[in-house]
């Protein structure tokens, strides 16, 4: 018996997909099949799906937006289980709190908090992906993290059992955060915000946006920056400098727009991707001695 038929045995009601191709669940567009993806509908879903999963031995790889993500172009074998789309609820415990699901888009928890009042998330607007991703990474953009206000996260184990982080336990950094090194999986989030006027609000979140539009590459398929700020500089401007705007390997270029981004021209490969991400590394390394770290999430 096969995976999929063996939780589809042990679970008769969660919805599961065979060989489903990564690349309809990437904004890359990029990836071949995961043996099995799984849509838990609820928490006590994903509570049994985890330790079902652990029970097995199964690999699990969690996928939200896929806005950060390159999936191999053999597909993954074991499990893929996606949040986004059910995990979904949104929450006001009080007036200056707001608790997400992790399957909530950044743009729909910013759209929340605008809309009852509330500042401090408008820099998240325009960042693709969901609150899970976002905490994952500490997503950040024009001078914001999830850092600063991301009060505390709880995350789901293995075994089932929720654990709530709180404050400094989270451990942000620079793209990251305890999460990275943990077998957990991010189920609900809670932010601490400031009372605002709705309209100053809903007009930086437009100005960001319209920032964001005019600046990067949103017509083409991408996974966002592609690679972190190294310390002192900013890695668009060193690709630029490099003179790297525009190089191209098969379906993947250094966009001719925005040097920080690869872009998917059409059918790129993650073996086109890697390779142009190889090739900026090594020639900025020549150009400037500064090594860029990938930012984009390498699935393997």
């Amino acid at each position: 018996m096969d995976l999929f038929d063996r939780l589809s045995l042990a679970l008769p009601r969660l919805r599961l997909l065979r060989e489903e191709p990564l690349a309809a669940h990437t904004s890359f567009r990029i990836g071949g099949p995961a043996e099995v993806m799984a849509f838990p509908s609820s928490l006590a879903e994903l509570q049994a799906l985890l330790r079902l999963s652990a029970q097995e031995g199964i690999r699990v790889r969690l996928l939200g937006a896929g806005t950060n993500i390159l999936a191999p172009d053999g597909g993954v074998r074991g499990l893929v289980i996606v949040t986004s789309g059910a995990l979904t609820g949104l929450s006001m415990p009080d007036a200056a709190h707001i608790e997400a699901m992790s399957g909530v888009t950044m743009a729909r928890l910013a759209c929340f908090a605008r809309d009852n009042g509330l500042t401090g998330l408008e820099f998240a607007h325009g960042i693709p992906g969901t609150v899970g991703g976002g905490v994952y990474m500490n997503a950040g953009a024009y001078g914001g993290e999830i850092r600063a206000v991301c009060r505390w996260s709880q995350e789901m184990l293995p075994d089932g059992t929720l654990v709530r982080r709180e404050g400094a336990s989270q451990g942000f950094g620079y793209r990251t955060s305890v999460f990275q090194h943990t077998d957990g999986v991010i189920v609900r989030a809670c932010f601490a915000l400031q009372p605002g006027d709705p309209g100053i609000i809903r007009e930086t979140m437009r100005e960001l946006m319209t920032r964001r539009t005019v600046s990067q590459p949103l017509d083409l398929p991408s996974a966002g920056s592609a690679f972190k700020r190294p310390q002192g500089g900013y890695a668009a401007a060193l690709i630029e400098s490099a003179g790297l705007k525009g190089l191209t390997v098969g379906g993947a270029q250094v966009s001719e727009k925005h040097a920080g981004f690869v872009v998917n021209r059409g059918g790129a490969t993650a073996a086109d991707v890697l390779e142009l991400l190889r090739q900026v590394q090594q020639r900025v390394l020549e150009h400037s001695g500064i090594r860029l770290e990938p930012e984009i999430r390498l699935w393997d």
